[in-house]
């Protein structure tokens, strides 16, 4: 396999984003390949980098939780602070995505919390003790219309 993908690798990716948990033999049948070269080209891509893991994905109405995006405006633009920023955001648990992004902010954050109290607690304790942070704003989410992992692979690689 060379550095780029043919049709059968991007099928494969597809087909892995959907269910990780196909044994070979399932993926070569719907690849119409035989297993050993789909477990051979399974493993190249992971060895390129272009599989990164396999996880579970938990069903969010099951656990009690709310979702919350909050924007953050460094209080400098340096590389200091934004080390230092990075650094802290990559320990906190309840932070599931963090975003260099352009506009009036810095960062936004996704933050997974029980409810409004803890996510009251969270900016007090965890994100107000991060000294990089000049200010931040909070947005609720109320339902979430859709949600994936999958990358798009439509015209990715064309």
């Amino acid at each position: 396999m060379a550095n780029t993908l043919d049709a059968t690798d991007i099928k494969i990716l597809r087909i892995l984003q959907e269910d990780s948990n196909l044994t070979t033999k399932e993926l070569a049948a719907k690849v119409s390949l035989s297993p050993t070269p789909v477990f051979e080209r399974v493993k190249q891509l992971e060895k390129k980098g272009y599989i990164k893991k396999y996880m579970a994905v938990l069903d969010p109405t099951k656990i009690k939780s709310i979702s919350v995006f909050c924007n953050i405006r460094l209080k400098k633009h340096s590389r200091e602070y934004m080390i230092m920023f990075t650094e802290a955001v990559e320990q906190i648990e309840e932070i599931t995505g963090c975003y260099n992004i352009s506009g009036d902010y810095d960062y936004m954050l996704k933050i997974v919390v029980k409810d409004m109290e803890h996510y009251q607690d969270f900016v007090q304790n965890r994100l107000g003790v991060i000294d990089a942070i000049g200010s931040l704003h909070s947005i609720f989410v109320l339902k979430e219309i859709k949600h994936t992992t999958a990358i798009p692979l439509s015209q990715a690689f064309q």
